[in-house]
């Protein structure tokens, strides 16, 4: 796998992270700089650790899928692509509004128990990077530079989430699900990609 389509894998994945980070900063009435790069940084480092522990998972079942691994990378690929869309087109905007208002309501006393901000954010990362797992599944299948797709999906994440935390409450918090519809276009693209590329290849 080059490095172009890693980059795009990795800019896919990170469109989960993004979603919840503008949803986040949607609720923030004053959203910070350093606060958005320190939310960024959870997400983005948890997110490039994910895909080490899939990879490792991968490595230890190979020899049982070798001779249809690629068809194993296009299906895992493939379902989170369909995930990404599903939440998406099936984004619960009313609830994702409710859940805003609570959040600022809760956001002056949250602001004075930065510890628990902290625990919350990372909670957080640590849900979104369960994608993150079975991407590096997929990835051992393919003999890919785990070392290089975890920084770049490391990277990515942290760019992405940043942006949304910090942008959220100009972008809306139903900018997020189109972000996530897109992500979820370009991991079915890369799947179909790589399945058609080893087939033309072993015919």
């Amino acid at each position: 796998m080059n490095v172009l389509t890693l980059t795009t894998l990795s800019f896919g994945m990170a469109m989960d992270a993004f979603a919840v980070a503008v949803a986040k900063g949607a609720s923030e009435r004053h959203p910070r700089l350093w606060q958005a790069v320190q939310g960024g940084l959870f997400f983005g480092v948890v997110e490039g650790m994910a895909p080490f522990i899939g990879y490792c998972l991968g490595k230890a079942i190979e020899s049982w899928v070798q001779t249809f691994d690629h068809w194993v990378a296009f299906g895992l690929l493939g379902a989170l692509g369909v995930r990404f869309i599903y939440g998406a087109v099936c984004y619960d905007e009313k609830m994702d509004k409710q859940t805003n208002e609570q959040q600022a309501e809760q956001q002056d006393r949250q602001e004075q128990t930065s510890t628990s901000n902290i625990a919350l954010m990372l909670i957080t990362a640590i849900a979104t990077s369960i994608d993150s797992v079975v991407v590096g599944v997929s990835l051992a299948f393919l003999d890919a530079n785990i070392v290089l797709a975890c920084v770049l999906i490391g990277l990515a994440t942290t760019i992405m989430a940043t942006g949304g935390l910090y942008l959220g409450n100009r972008l809306g918090a139903s900018f997020g699900r189109y972000a996530m519809g897109v992500g979820g276009v370009m991991l079915i693209g890369i799947g179909v990609f790589i399945l058609g590329t080893h087939l033309a290849e072993h015919g």
